[in-house]
């Protein structure tokens, strides 16, 4: 039997939410705040982050992780510099790492100029982080030449090491997007290549524990500090195939709780302590806003007049998936002919409420590329060959209805240059997003490139040429490696790498190309390049 610490309590969450809020944007505190213990071990031992960028601010990311531990807060200092020496300062200021928030500090740096690169660190006493490397995008009407935007996701720890993070370092990125599954909240694995430690993370404190393993990882670190972040969530940041505030599954029944609400808000706020997130992600939740809304992390941020950046959740509003196995939660596949709910047209993906803001957002949008950050495989996947459908519930197969309505929205809004990226399914898929899937003749009105993961393993690899042929709107897919992807705009045309990782079980394997594609800008046909 497992026995844990108990959830935070609703009011102790809004307190926690209004300190999150005010710790974020106070840059100066008088001295008779300041707290700076001595340090008898590094306190950075997670290293520093840096994210949300906009064209002029960007959040600052560190979390303190005292020996022994301390309950009362400690005054950091940070800067922010246009050299590596910190000879020229640009900005400067100080934070409070609170108890209450994991001793995490989100410093909202304002003020700073558009398409620049920062350097950055934080101070403590006698302590000094490591240097992180950041940038500004270009402001809203500027024309930039490029955007170079590395895309990843799913990264199991004991299922390898993060040599992908290190060969991503010279891909020499504006950013990167996660799309997912940063951390993974079962323990164990079958021939694991690493341990992890901590069993099911379920409560608050377990959540805390198991990001600080992942950060733990120096790979993972070095790219935090290469360029800022631009972060979304999946399922495992909270329970593997969970639905809004309905539970996903565990494991032979174990990883389950009574109060699925409270962990989800656990977790959510775990996330926060860990993520270079605005705590503008906060305030729908202070507010008492929106159903089962815990945190806002749907946004748009523009890359000048080049590209837009839509960054959707696909987990915190979504309805549950439609005809369970054997009315257990979680996903499994389907035959949608059998299924009386796999049309339902007032089903959800995304929730009404984010629905309407895609829409909104979509229609302003007047930059030359539209990117579509979401959490997986948007076309439609059959895994039966042949007559009949077999298709998984838990992806947008099985919100068919609302995948429907975003793309009515692209072709309403006449949205130039549709590109989605996602992850989730550990493999590399590639191809043309339709119209409508249920119409073999359905015009492409976009692009899609799905990730693979960076350590995850691939359940399916097996079966993918297969898969392939009996979808055709995708034109590549592979499920043996483990990588990333880079995503290059420029104002007339998007190339794609697929970067993939010799040997995951090896720290130090090397990396090649999987493939390279190119898709002109006004003309949604994927090439090999």
């Amino acid at each position: 039997m497992f026995h844990h610490a108990p959830f935070i309590s609703a009011p102790d969450r809004r307190q926690w939410l209004k300190l999150a809020v005010a710790s974020a944007t106070a840059l100066w505190l008088p001295r008779s705040a300041w707290s700076q213990p001595r340090w008898t071990r590094d306190p950075f031992a997670l290293g520093v982050a840096s994210g949300s960028p906009a064209h002029d601010s960007v959040v600052l990311w560190t979390r303190l992780l005292p020996a022994p531990p301390l309950r009362v807060p400690v005054t950091l200092r940070w800067e922010v510099a246009h050299d590596e020496g910190f000879s020229r300062i640009a900005r400067s200021g100080q934070a409070q790492a609170l108890p209450e928030l994991a001793h995490a500090v989100h410093a909202e740096v304002t003020g700073l100029a558009p398409d620049r690169w920062y350097f950055y660190r934080f101070m403590t006493g006698d302590a000094v982080s490591p240097t992180g490397r950041t940038r500004t995008f270009p402001a809203p009407h500027a024309s930039p030449a490029r955007l170079r935007l590395g895309y990843a996701s799913c990264q199991r720890w004991e299922h390898g090491y993060y040599a992908a993070w290190r060969h991503m370092r010279a891909e020499n990125l504006d950013a990167v997007l996660f799309l997912g599954d940063y951390i993974y909240e079962y323990p164990g694995a079958v021939n694991a290549v690493r341990p992890v430690t901590g069993g099911w993370a379920l409560t608050l404190d377990d959540y805390r524990q198991r990001y600080a393993l992942y950060k733990s990882d120096a790979d993972l670190q070095a790219m935090h500090a290469a360029c800022p972040w631009l972060m979304t969530w999946d399922d495992h940041e909270v329970q593997n195939d969970y639905a809004g505030l309905q539970e996903g599954n565990g494991v032979l029944g174990m990883g389950m709780v009574p109060d699925f609400a409270a962990r989800r808000a656990a977790a959510y706020q775990a996330y926060y302590e860990h993520m270079p997130l605005r705590a503008s992600v906060l305030t729908q939740a202070l507010a008492g806003l929106a159903q089962g809304a815990e945190m806002r992390i749907y946004r748009q941020v523009p890359f000048g007049r080049l590209a837009s950046l839509y960054l959707l959740d696909g987990r915190q509003y979504r309805d549950r998936q439609p005809c369970l196995k054997n009315g257990k939660p979680g996903g499994s596949l389907v035959d949608p002919a059998a299924c009386p709910a796999w049309g339902d047209p007032q089903r959800s993906y995304l929730g009404h409420a984010q629905e309407q803001w895609l829409d909104a957002a979509l229609a302003r949008s007047g930059q030359r590329w539209n990117v579509i950050g979401q959490q997986t495989l948007f076309g439609q996947r059959d895994a039966r060959p042949g007559p009949g459908q077999s298709l998984w519930n838990d992806g947008w197969d099985g919100y068919a209805a609302a995948r429907t309505r975003l793309t009515d929205a692209l072709r309403r809004n006449q949205v130039i240059n549709p590109v989605l990226l996602g992850g989730d399914v550990h493999e590399n898929w590639v191809g043309h997003v339709k119209a409508d899937y249920a119409v073999a003749s359905s015009p492409a009105i976009g692009v899609e490139f799905c990730g693979t993961s960076i350590s995850s393993r691939a359940g399916g690899a097996g079966k993918v040429a297969e898969r392939l042929a009996e979808n055709p709107h995708f034109v590549f897919a592979d499920g043996q490696y483990r990588g990333y992807g880079v995503a290059e705009f420029t104002p007339g045309q998007l190339s794609t790498t697929l970067r993939a990782v010799e040997d995951v079980t090896n720290p130090d394997s090397g990396i090649t190309t999987l493939a390279r594609f190119a898709v002109a800008s006004g003309r949604p046909v994927i090439e090999r390049a």
